[in-house]
């Protein structure tokens, strides 16, 4: 609880981890954040870290306690005490790399296709 105005709490914290391009723009792997809406850790996140983690923030992903944040407005996601934030930067591939299937003939998705050898 906040000491100084009673029924008031602090906002929750948990930890940032930042993956690849994330992580090389922040300069860390991970670092506590104090928020109650992931827009709010990112905010200080990009404040702390400047203008490059802000343009990679800008792409990445992100998933709350194991959850997919996906297309939701960063200001709606709220953040609980002891949780986590993923930052997720593009990865290359994605899902335009379709192949087919030699015995089903069937497209399959990127992660599929990466299996298939000549």
């Amino acid at each position: 609880m906040n000491a100084g105005n009673r029924g008031v709490s602090d906002p929750p914290t948990g930890l940032i981890r930042y993956w690849a391009a994330a992580r090389e723009a922040a300069g860390c792997s991970e670092e506590p954040y104090v928020a109650e809406t992931l827009q709010q850790a990112l905010a200080a996140a990009s404040a702390a870290h400047g203008d490059g983690l802000a343009r990679v923030l800008s792409r990445c992903a992100f998933v709350v306690d194991g959850t997919p944040v996906s297309r939701r407005d960063p200001a709606t996601v709220r953040l609980a005490a002891g949780g986590t934030i993923e930052v997720l930067p593009p990865f290359a591939g994605g899902a335009a790399a379709k192949t087919k299937s030699r015995t089903l003939g069937r497209p399959l998705g990127a992660a599929a296709a990466v299996r298939v050898r000549p």
